[in-house]
């Protein structure tokens, strides 16, 4: 385990990795990639990148319309004839299969056409609520049209009026009123996936030279771990965005009927201190 604490932005990152034991047998063998290569997996190094970043199949626990509800396993209309019959879906889409490339088209053409940085932002986020798969391969493939949409600049326009766009709660808000081991680690638990492999925590104070946002500096660990699924192939469910709401000292955001943090002024000094200490503790 890995801890590396970034005071210049106040985002902290946390990373596992993992090690392959000294007996195991090195032998020549292959795993395909997703573009039809291959992996030699006689390299130790190698191998244990493999067995951290692994696609792995996973079974769908839900049926009916929850699956469609879910963003991890809806394809939306990709489900074929037998998956919409196995899962209940039969009838609750419209009747034509679309394959990943057809609905990859039709979701940047509708980013494409529209004019607003923030909307496309906004198209994405939605897009990401709704179909996980779908939006982590745009991501990928059109990563120099979309980087600047899901990260830097566009990223900050939508951390500023964040509380006025908001649809989907994202991540984890811990506040200077949890401040204790148990309380922290209480929140933390109800995070819905236990594997967690990679945290980036913000406090929302120097949000992109932006100045003090507050909790509406959420925008920075999602998009961050966006970019980390996209570009580092982790799970999305190995991720977890935080952020630490301390209170701000913006008085526009403490007054801004939509703001979705603490309405209080910026906690500093051994309380602060204190929190930042047992968060990690509690992660």
């Amino acid at each position: 385990m890995k801890l590396n604490i970034e005071a210049g932005t106040r985002i902290i990152k946390k990373t596992f990795s993992t090690s392959i034991r000294s007996n195991a047998r090195n032998v020549t063998t292959t795993a395909q990639k997703r573009q039809g290569q291959s992996y030699d997996l006689s390299d130790p190094k190698v191998l244990a990148l493999h067995k951290l970043y692994r696609i792995e199949r996973v079974t769908p626990t839900a049926k009916g319309y929850a699956i469609l509800k879910n963003p991890r396993f809806n394809k939306d209309m990709a489900f074929n004839l037998r998956e919409r019959h196995y899962l209940g879906i039969l009838g609750l889409l419209p009747p034509a299969v679309m394959t990943m490339e057809q609905q990859k088209y039709r979701e940047m053409k509708r980013i494409r056409e529209a004019k607003d940085p923030l909307l496309k932002y906004m198209f994405l986020d939605d897009l990401q609520n709704r179909n996980e798969k779908l939006f982590f391969q745009l991501l990928h493939d059109y990563v120099k049209e979309l980087m600047p949409l899901v990260y830097t600049p566009v990223v900050g326009t939508a951390c500023q009026k964040f509380g006025h766009i908001f649809r989907h709660p994202k991540g984890v808000y811990i506040t200077i009123n949890d401040n204790s081991i148990t309380k922290i680690y209480r929140i933390l638990s109800n995070w819905p996936f236990r594997d967690i492999r990679a945290i980036v925590v913000t406090d929302g104070e120097r949000i992109l030279g932006l100045g003090d946002l507050g909790a509406y500096g959420m925008g920075i660990p999602i998009g961050k771990l966006s970019l980390y699924v996209a570009l580092g192939g982790i799970r999305p469910r190995w991720c977890l965005p935080v952020t630490l709401d301390v209170g701000t000292n913006n008085e526009k955001l403490l007054k801004d009927p939509l703001y979705t943090g603490l309405r209080r002024k910026r906690v500093r000094g051994e309380e602060y201190d204190r929190l930042i200490d047992n968060f990690l503790k509690a992660v």
